[in-house]
């Protein structure tokens, strides 16, 4: 009878279990994120194992001192200076860590650095992002538009 019982319990357990498993499994951020400023909208996608995010829009495209299109003119590389904004690359190396969580590298084309970072899905519509330089960590959260 204790046999049973224990049988009973373990299948109760797994099947109470199962729908965790699932929800965790399925956090998936690809989307579209609009950053906390309000500033840029980047899309997530998954590629080569991990996810992948590039600028897709900004409030001000237009650089005002230029007329021109913003660029990456804050890349301490001389050759990437004049990439364009839209389009820009922002994570690498990002790779999961746990069913909601990547971490990898960040670039910030505020400042031109990378920097070691992570993000989770805190919601299904709420994206925290986070990086470190050194002890000195911050972050923002995003959130998503469209569906």
């Amino acid at each position: 009878m204790a046999c049973r019982s224990a049988l009973i319990a373990a299948m109760l357990a797994v099947l109470l279990a199962a729908p965790t498993a699932r929800a965790q499994g399925a956090a998936d951020p690809s989307g579209t994120w609009q950053t906390q400023a309000g500033d840029a909208r980047v899309k997530i996608s998954k590629c080569s194992g991990g996810i992948c995010g590039v600028i897709v829009s900004l409030r001000e495209p237009i650089d005002p001192a230029t007329g021109r299109p913003q660029v990456d003119n804050k890349n301490p590389n001389p050759a990437l200076t004049t990439r364009p904004i839209i389009g820009l690359p922002l994570f690498s190396g990002m790779r999961p860590t746990d069913g909601s969580k990547w971490a990898g590298q960040i670039y910030n084309a505020d400042d031109g650095g990378t920097y070691a970072s992570s993000i989770s899905l805190a919601g299904p519509d709420t994206l925290r992002v986070e990086g470190c330089v050194g002890a000195l960590c911050g972050g923002e959260t995003w959130t998503r538009v469209g569906r």
